[in-house]
């Protein structure tokens, strides 16, 4: 019989973890804090559906994060998909700036728990924390959805390092031969 010797934690170089979840696209994201401390967001693409009855959202936020305190202080945080049009914003909610200064441009107002919501999002939600459980250098806050506004049109993505547009899907040609 061979045995197969475990891989020890950390073995997995972060350098080769980071270039391969490159390869995965995923929709870009603003996400959102309001309260008594003021506006603040962050871009991101660490979110994810976790259930729709009830609906529930996750966000990957790392514990360093200047959104990070607010969130957990407040109890609520808002999810915001972008369009292609919204490059911009991305980049300015990634950039050095910090609270109030990212939400010069756009165009936004207060949702439900208080959460900024970009008024012409793609789709936006507003959570109220359920849930918050640590692993690594994040904390994957749970969000149960008490507000929501959704319209038409296609993500912006972001995979490969660089922003990605989505291509209107069409439909693939299927044949089964029973």
């Amino acid at each position: 019989m061979v045995t197969q010797e475990q891989p020890q934690p950390g073995a997995v170089l972060q350098a080769d973890f980071k270039k391969g979840m490159r390869r995965l696209s995923s929709s870009v994201s603003i996400i959102t804090a309001g309260g008594a401390a003021g506006r603040n967001g962050m871009t991101a693409t660490a979110v994810c559906s976790v259930s729709a009855e009830p609906p529930i959202l996750l966000v990957g936020i790392n514990l360093g994060a200047s959104i990070h305190d607010q969130i957990e202080s407040t109890g609520a945080f808002g999810v915001n998909i972008l369009r292609p049009k919204h490059r911009h914003l991305a980049d300015r909610f990634s950039s050095g700036l910090s609270g109030e200064a990212r939400f010069e441009i756009g165009q936004w107002s207060e949702g439900a728990l208080g959460v900024p919501v970009m008024e012409d999002a793609l789709a936006s939600f507003a959570c109220q924390v359920i849930k918050v459980v640590t692993i690594g250098t994040h904390d994957i806050f749970f969000g149960q959805v008490v507000g929501i506004d959704v319209s038409e049109g296609t993500p912006l993505l972001y995979g490969g390092g660089q922003y990605e547009i989505s291509l209107a899907a069409t439909p693939l040609a299927y044949h089964a031969t029973l």
